[in-house]
């Protein structure tokens, strides 16, 4: 075989679309029955080309105490003996800086924009792929003044990056979306962006996965990859169900596995899971739905319109790789959106999610090569995966295919 992608969710599938378009046999190794069931399935729904600030930031620090300990606060932190997740902890400490969160957020412009265009290629390429795309635009609702203040004070620096954002005062906010109507007394203004787009990342990889099938792309589904093995002459080979695969080259796109499957071969990565929620409530004709995408920027939760449902999304728990639902915190993301927006639908009947998503301290991926000859890294975009993934997936088809690629490996590399 000539490439093999482990992992099916929206990075791996988006890396195996692209490296099928550029001629190389590929096949794809997802733990799962299906493709995208986990971090891809039912995330925010945001494609956030503009807004892609890391979490990690100068203002940060001084927040994190209040939001340990009130118990509906958007992070949550439950501290082990793991090396690895104080190790992270300690990086993301360092990483609250102005300096760096400017050089973050500049990395992730230039990838989001990439990805930007690709995707809308993408849609015009692929008439046959549904996914409940929409040109939604984005509306981050500040509900505290100092937050905002901080936030127009920002504009300028975001102009400078290609970012066109405007501010707007409370009753432009209500007017731009009326469904904000009845918490308009409690809305100080909002950034609004107009380029940015809202999809189902789940029917996306569905849709991807049906178009690579058709390609000759395989896919081996529902077991995990056992280990990597060093091989001679500087090569990985990957341990799989009885066998030992030795690929030509191989792409690692696992999401919040990939620093454990790395371990073995010696490779540190700097990933750690930072857990999110999600509901899909479903809507009536009466529904009183936004039309824009929103983030609720003190509550760190968004609302995007899917298909004929509200996805709202949020939370960031930094409590290991347990994927079980938590009850207490699905039942703050039912309290908050409720109060925010009360006739959008059946929130009784809402569909309840959570995922891992893959971070680093800094918030930007890791792409690009390794010290092994035939392994290449495709992880690490945490919240940021479905605006990510077009652009992250058209790169490493450049580099693998020794293409220069539109960014150069040095800016989202492992040593970066």
């Amino acid at each position: 075989m000539d490439v093999l992608v482990l992992g099916g969710g929206i990075i791996g599938l988006s890396t195996a679309y692209y490296l099928n378009a550029a001629g190389h046999d590929v096949t794809v190794i997802e733990r799962n029955q299906g493709v995208a069931k986990e971090a891809s399935y039912a995330n925010g729904g945001q494609l956030s080309y503009s807004y892609v600030a890391p979490l990690a930031g100068p203002g940060v620090l001084s927040k994190i105490p209040k939001w340990l300990v009130y118990r509906n606060s958007p992070m949550r932190f439950r501290p082990s003996l793991s090396l690895d997740q104080w190790r992270w902890c300690f990086q993301f400490v360092r990483a609250c800086t102005r300096s760096q969160s400017d050089k973050s957020t500049q990395q992730l412009l230039a990838l989001s924009f990439l990805s930007r265009s690709l995707m809308h290629r993408l849609i015009e390429e692929e008439p046959t792929l549904s996914f409940d795309y929409a040109q939604s635009g984005k509306l981050i609702v500040h509900l505290d003044a100092g937050a905002f203040q901080s936030a127009v004070d920002l504009l300028d620096f975001q102009r400078t990056l290609g970012c066109e954002q405007t501010a707007l005062d409370r009753d432009a906010c209500v007017a731009l979306e009326p469904a904000l109507d009845g918490v308009r007394r409690k809305i100080v203004g909002g950034i609004y962006t107009s380029s940015e787009d809202t999809a189902d990342c789940y029917r996306f990889c569905k849709g991807l996965e049906h178009i690579l099938r058709s390609r000759g792309v395989q896919f081996r589904l529902g077991k995990a990859v056992d280990a990597l093995e060093r091989l001679a002459n500087g090569r990985i080979g990957v341990r799989y169900d009885k066998e030992l695969i030795d690929a030509e080259q191989i792409v690692l796109a696992l999401g919040a596995g990939s620093a454990h499957l790395l371990k073995n071969i010696g490779i540190r990565l700097p990933v750690y899971p930072l857990k999110g929620y999600s509901l899909t409530v479903p809507t009536t004709a009466t529904s009183v739905v936004p039309r824009i995408s929103i983030t609720d920027f003190s509550r760190k939760i968004v609302y995007a319109k899917i298909g004929g449902s509200m996805r709202v999304a949020g939370m960031a728990d930094l409590v290991g790789y347990s994927n079980d639902l938590n009850g207490n915190r699905l039942k703050t993301l039912r309290q908050e959106s409720a109060a925010v927006f009360p006739y959008a639908g059946n929130y009784a009947a809402a569909g309840e999610w959570s995922g891992l998503r893959p971070a680093t301290p800094k918030g930007t991926p890791i792409l690009g090569p390794t010290s092994f000859k035939n392994l290449w890294l495709n992880t690490g975009h945490g919240a940021l995966g479905f605006t990510l993934a077009t652009g992250s997936a058209q790169l490493l088809s450049d580099w693998i295919s020794g293409k220069p690629g539109a960014i150069a490996p040095s800016m989202f590399g492992l040593c970066s």
